[in-house]
């Protein structure tokens, strides 16, 4: 059964990480655990994009990227960060190329740590974020300050 009131269409981007976060996502949007089941659709196009789920951490060349991707989105939106790296730079942070998590781009709704975390932590995390989104929907795509 379905939990969303709608079927929210997510936009994936991978920033700088080893893409193990990646392969999670994945794993959570396909097989077992079958997110489309729930309503959840993957799009390419930010304007579609209800949830904008971001893995990796933030470089000097993917900042502008990020930041645009967001822009392009209409309200109301919601950022997931999913990993280590998106969430606050994780195993890179102390890299020269890495200037930390998604929060130094965009304002993240919710996080979901871990190295990498599993689909089934995924899962829940895209559950938790549908619910802010519908709370930024009820008021009007300003959400809580």
């Amino acid at each position: 059964m379905s939990f969303a009131k709608k079927s929210p269409w997510v936009l994936y981007f991978g920033g700088a990480g080893c893409n193990g976060c990646g392969a999670e996502v994945m794993a959570a949007f396909n097989g077992d655990y079958g997110l489309e089941k729930d309503g959840f659709k993957l799009t390419n196009n930010p304007k579609h994009a209800d949830i904008l789920l971001l893995t990796g951490g933030v470089n000097n060349q993917n900042r502008d990227v990020i930041k645009q991707l967001y822009e392009q989105m209409v309200e109301p939106k919601a950022v997931l960060a999913v990993g280590d790296c998106a969430c606050d730079g994780g195993l890179f942070k102390d890299g020269d190329n890495i200037v930390g998590g998604m929060e130094k781009v965009v304002t993240v709704d919710h996080r979901i740590p871990g190295c990498a975390p599993d689909p089934e932590s995924l899962v829940a995390g895209l559950k938790e974020v549908l619910e802010v989104f519908d709370e930024k929907a009820t008021d009007g795509g300003e959400g809580e300050e």
